[in-house]
């Protein structure tokens, strides 16, 4: 396999561990990736390989983009975070302040805050939508108005992995007065020079790559288990979060899914869009250092009530946890990030002040952390 782009000599191990991913040897064969890592905000890895089409044809090239699934949810919480900044928003006040519809069945107490950080109980809708709904966005906010919290908001925590989109982002259009995509996209990867989008413009199609399924893998027990649950529990929140609407696990690669705006999960770039996000963090280009803290205290630990496993959040971002195999980027303990569906992954370490990412149209069946990436992040803090 030929790797393209560059490497700083210092991390030439790295280059190794990326090559290897596209060999039967690691396991989950990877048919196309990038990777970028920048430290102290110098760019020390900026690599891609493989190919990026359904049928293996055409190369991945520097400016290939992908689907980031829920890598898009760190964009969005700086977004409404900014807004908090500015006084635009309050962490503490109801959501029903800014979305006045939202305080129906007994919702007026939950706050913003417990929106970021997963903590509302709004992680699926009981009632089944049809597949045309996923696309609706007038559809799916009054829907999640009109829904009672799944447990006491504030007692529990448990992953929204698609309804964070509509909850956070109607909050941000109601106060920008404009599409959460576009304001999203124009306060955190536009003052950057970002390649990220959420809503993505046809004439940008032709450089999308292609997702498939990775073959040959189970994935680890909190994968078997989730996986368990959805089939076999049709009513389980857990399986509601993932097919409610149906089709949020099987549009990727549909032309309407590429230009709707969905702020959990469909923003689209490549691995230099996530390393440089995650630099501007570190640099306090995108937050000040108070709110930064606060967005970087652990609000949320313990048992998941969507994934089934332990998860640990700030404010929209995922924290590491060291002593869990699943849920470590593989560097410091005080790493921050999020992980995308099936392998692709955005972290900034501060202890060594690396911003990491890493992009895969080829997903593995892991729930948080995918071992490909855990392997590269690992080498790079063996080279520093």
């Amino acid at each position: 396999m030929q790797i393209q782009g560059y490497y700083d000599l210092a991390f030439e191990t790295v280059k190794d561990r990326f090559s290897e991913l596209f060999t039967e040897a690691q396991g989950l064969q990877t048919r196309g990736a990038a990777l970028c890592v920048q430290v102290g905000g110098e760019t020390v890895i900026d690599l891609w390989a493989g190919t990026a089409d359904k049928d293996a044809q055409s190369a991945w090239h520097a400016d290939t983009i992908l689907n980031l699934f829920s890598c898009t949810k760190a964009y969005t919480a700086v977004a409404a975070l900014q807004l908090v900044q500015e006084g635009k928003l309050e962490l503490d006040a109801p959501v029903a302040r800014y979305w006045p519809e939202f305080a129906a069945v007994n919702k007026g107490s939950i706050t913003v805050r417990q929106l970021l950080c997963h903590q509302s109980g709004l992680s699926a809708l009981r009632t089944p939508l049809p597949a045309d709904a996923l696309y609706d966005w007038s559809t799916m906010t009054a829907a999640l108005a009109a829904e009672a919290p799944w447990w006491i908001p504030g007692q529990a925590h448990g992953y929204a992995p698609i309804t964070y989109g509509w909850l956070v982002g109607e909050l941000i259009r109601r106060l920008e007065s404009r599409s959460a995509g576009q304001v999203i996209v124009a306060r955190t990867a536009q003052p950057l020079n970002l390649d990220f989008h959420i809503g993505l413009a046809d004439s940008e199609f032709d450089r999308v790559a292609h997702i498939t399924r990775g073959k040959g893998d189970m994935g680890d027990a909190a994968a078997q288990r989730l996986i368990r649950t959805t089939m076999t529990e049709p009513e389980a929140l857990s399986t509601r979060a993932f097919i409610n609407p149906p089709g949020v696990l099987t549009s990727t690669n549909k032309p309407e899914w590429r230009r709707f705006e969905q702020p959990a999960a469909n923003g689209h770039g490549n691995a230099r869009s996530l390393a440089g996000f995650y630099n501007a963090l570190l640099q306090g280009a995108l937050l000040d250092k108070v709110l930064l803290a606060e967005m970087l205290r652990e609000h949320s630990v313990g048992e998941d009530r969507t994934l089934l496993t332990s998860t640990r959040f700030g404010l929209g971002f995922m924290l590491d946890q060291p002593e869990q195999a699943n849920a470590t980027y593989g560097l410091g303990a005080q790493a921050f990030g999020h992980p995308g569906a099936g392998g692709s992954v955005g972290f900034a370490d501060p202890e060594r002040d690396v911003a990491f990412g890493f992009v895969t149209n080829t997903l593995g069946p892991y729930v948080l952390m995918d071992p490909r990436a855990q392997r590269l992040a690992k080498a790079v803090g063996e080279c520093l």
